[in-house]
């Protein structure tokens, strides 16, 4: 418990900067360049371009972060699966803002923050930190090792060391072997009896 309270914590801190960087790249473009005076749909390419600016981000700060100890080395994998996460959790926002602004023509900047920042950025931030921790960067999945060339002894190389030199150097009887006086035979070969 103490561990799921203290990711979720650090999901919430990573969260928090995420939330700035979209709340600022959402207003700013829907001030200027995407105003719903000017395009209709402006609000929501706002908020995509938005998201996505601040999915990067929240994808850095939770694999190197929230779920260091769970990150795969599978960096492809589980960038496609934090990537159709954060889609699904992109579009739960879109659903709130597109409810509001075209549904319930509430199209006041403080309806687009709230429909958009508040209620769709906290459904979607249960969804992303449910799927993240038990699909995502699931505890079974984590694999510490790097991709490329693994440590010696961890996971997929492993160095087997030679056995041990007997306690009592074996004799080779001279009939029977062509070996040099005080060599040695391999631990697998046992001492001749005459």
């Amino acid at each position: 418990m103490r561990t799921l309270v203290a990711q979720f914590a650090r999901f919430g801190v990573v969260g928090a900067i995420g939330f700035v960087i979209n709340f600022v790249v959402f207003n700013v473009l829907r001030a200027t360049v995407f105003n719903p005076d000017t395009l209709h749909e402006g609000p929501l390419f706002a908020n995509v371009i938005a998201t996505v600016i601040a999915i990067i981000f929240n994808w850095m700060g939770n694999r190197h972060w929230t779920f260091r100890a769970h990150r795969g080395r599978q960096l492809l994998r589980e960038g496609i699966e934090f990537g159709i996460v954060s889609l699904g959790g992109m579009l739960i926002g879109l659903a709130c803002l597109w409810v509001s602004h075209y549904a319930l023509g509430f199209t006041s900047v403080l309806a687009d923050n709230i429909a958009s920042n508040v209620i769709g950025l906290g459904l979607g931030t249960v969804f992303r930190f449910t799927l993240y921790r038990m699909w995502v960067f699931a505890p079974h999945r984590g694999e510490p090792e790097p991709a490329l060339f693994p440590e010696v002894g961890t996971g997929s190389l492993t160095i087997v060391e030679p056995p041990a030199e007997p306690a009592e150097p074996l004799t080779a009887s001279p009939r029977t072997s062509s070996r040099r006086a005080g060599a040695t035979a391999p631990a697998a070969v046992a001492p001749q009896s005459d």
